[in-house]
C-alpha cells in the first residue's frame, strides 16, 4: 500500500482529494497537513512512513514549492505530485526541477488524477518491488511518453487472447489464481488459456506456485510479478 499525505490548506479541497486517492486501487490517505511547517514535521517523523505527498502551491503562510524546496535539502524520501491551480511556467519549471513526479492544474478531471497515481504506482512497484529493472521497465520510467514498440509473440498466440486473459487476470478478486478459474471467466478452454499462462510465466509476466492437493496432485496456481504491468505492454 503506497501511504499519501495530502498537503492543502483548504479542508473542502483536502476532503475531496482524499476521496480521490480512495477511488485508486493501492493507495491509502495518510494524513492531511494543512500548513508546509505541519507537513515537514509529519515527514520527518519515520512513524509516518509516507511514500507520495499530493501537494498544493498556494498556501495561506507558505508557499508549497519552499516545502518541495526543504525535502529536497532535508534528503526525505518521498515523491511529490503537484495540485495546484499555479499554472506560470516559473512554478511549473520550479516544481519539475526540484523532482515532483507530476504536476496537475485545478481544476481537473478524475481521470488525469487517477492517470498520474496509476503511473506513480507503477513507478512505485518497479523502483521498490524490484531489485533490478530491464532496459524496457526502465524506458517506462525515463521515457513515460514514448510507447514501446509491441514484440512478437510465440507461435500460435495472439494479442486479442493474450488481452482478454490479462484483462481478466487483472480483474480477478484474489492474487491468486488458477487455470481453471481464468478459463471459466474468459470462455476460453483450460487447455488453450493454460498454454497463455504458461507463456506468460516465461516472459516474467505470471509466477508459478505448485502446490498438492488432498490425494497429493500438483495444482498449478499464478500470481502477476512486480514487473507484470511494464512486461505486458510489450505485446498487447
Amino acid at each position: 500500500m503506497i501511504n499519501v499525505l495530502i498537503v492543502e490548506d483548504d479542508p473542502m479541497v483536502a476532503e475531496m482529494n482524499k476521496f480521490y486517492l480512495g477511488q485508486v486501487d493501492g493507495f491509502h490517505c495518510a494524513g492531511w497537513a494543512g500548513s508546509t511547517e505541519q507537513a515537514l514535521e509529519i515527514l520527518q517523523q519515520p512513524e509516518h512512513d509516507i511514500d507520495l505527498v499530493l501537494l498544493d502551491i498556494y498556501m495561506k503562510e507558505h508557499s508549497g514549492l519552499d516545502l518541495l524546496a526543504d525535502i529536497r535539502h532535508a534528503n526525505i524520501e518521498v515523491d511529490v505530485i503537484i495540485i495546484s491551480a499555479a499554472s506560470d511556467k516559473t512554478s511549473i519549471r520550479y516544481a519539475l526541477q526540484n523532482g515532483a513526479v507530476d504536476y496537475l492544474i485545478k481544476p481537473f478531471e478524475f481521470e488525469r488524477l487517477r492517470a498520474a497515481l496509476s503511473a506513480y504506482r507503477e513507478r512505485h512497484s518497479l523502483l521498490y518491488n524490484s531489485s533490478s529493472l530491464a532496459q524496457a521497465e526502465l524506458d517506462l520510467l525515463t521515457q513515460p511518453g514514448q510507447a514501446p514498440e509491441k514484440t512478437e509473440l510465440g507461435k500460435g498466440l495472439t494479442r486479442v487472447t493474450l488481452k482478454l486473459i490479462w484483462d481478466t487476470i487483472s480483474a480477478h478478486a484474489a492474487p491468486i489464481f488458477s487455470s481453471e478459474e481464468i478459463a471459466g471467466q474468459t470462455g476460453l478452454s483450460r487447455v488453450s488459456v493454460g498454454k497463455y499462462l504458461t507463456a506468460m510465466e516465461e516472459l516474467g509476466i505470471l509466477e508459478l506456485e505448485t502446490t498438492y492437493g488432498t490425494i497429493g496432485r500438483p495444482v498449478k496456481r499464478y500470481r502477476t510479478t512486480s514487473g507484470a504491468d511494464a512486461i505486458i505492454g510489450k505485446y498487447i
